[in-house]
């Protein structure tokens, strides 16, 4: 990757969440230091409610922490407000989720397409963007296809094309292969290690040691701190 490996794409800095229950305060994420290089592929392992969804949030800007800091090529985010939220999330991030999260009414090239039209992305470019996505990940034979008809592979595999589609700085998998059978799920993992080589950067969430494995580097975190 050259020396723009030593770039961080994302970078927290004693980063804590709390949330608040009436009048007890529940700390969620505390003291957390990550560092994710462009090109780089972490996993970010841990139990349920050891604070992964809550880290993932704050990571793909749907959320922001109580204290300290979080730059998303290089720019902090912590102290903005939804509507920049929104736009820095809609530009920079790419998401892939356990329930793949495909409009059931959309067939899979209108699936693909929308974080372009959200993105106001002209019609021939879109077009361009979504052949080549669908291309790329095996797909073009399904594009008139809705979601109900085609099967939980091809499902996560529309759903990486449209994370993909829009160019984004970083992906964030949550628990991607989670509802998937381990013939399939190795081969979405192999899919993300392809995309990854390609130049991507990947930051993946689960709670199994077998899919964490196959990332770059392994971040553990238990009850709410990177051990």
């Amino acid at each position: 990757m050259g020396n723009n490996q030593q770039i961080p794409v994302l970078q927290t800095v004693n980063l804590c969440k709390n949330y608040t229950f009436g009048s007890q305060m529940i700390p969620v994420l505390d003291n957390i230091n990550v560092s994710v290089c462009k090109g780089e592929f972490p996993a970010i392992m841990g139990q349920s409610g050891a604070g992964k969804s809550t880290l993932l949030n704050i990571l793909g800007c749907l959320d922001i922490p109580t204290s300290g800091e979080y730059y998303l090529n290089q720019v902090k985010t912590s102290s903005m407000k939804e509507l920049k939220l929104a736009e820095v999330r809609g530009r920079e991030i790419g998401f892939i989720f356990q329930n793949f999260n495909l409009l059931p009414k959309l067939t899979v090239s209108g699936n693909v397409e929308l974080p372009l039209i959200y993105a106001n992305v002209s019609a021939s470019e879109r077009k361009r963007r979504v052949e080549e996505e669908l291309n790329r990940l095996g797909l073009w034979n399904r594009r008139k296809h809705k979601p109900n008809e085609i099967s939980g592979g091809q499902k996560q595999r529309v759903a990486i094309a449209r994370a993909l589609v829009k160019k984004p700085s970083i992906i964030l998998a949550d628990e991607p292969t989670g509802n998937l059978d381990s013939h399939t799920s190795m081969e979405i993992l192999d899919i993300l290690t392809k995309i990854n080589e390609e130049g991507n950067t990947i930051v993946m969430i689960t709670h199994e040691k077998d899919v964490a494995e196959r990332a770059g580097k392994i971040i553990h975190l238990v009850d709410g701190r990177v051990v």
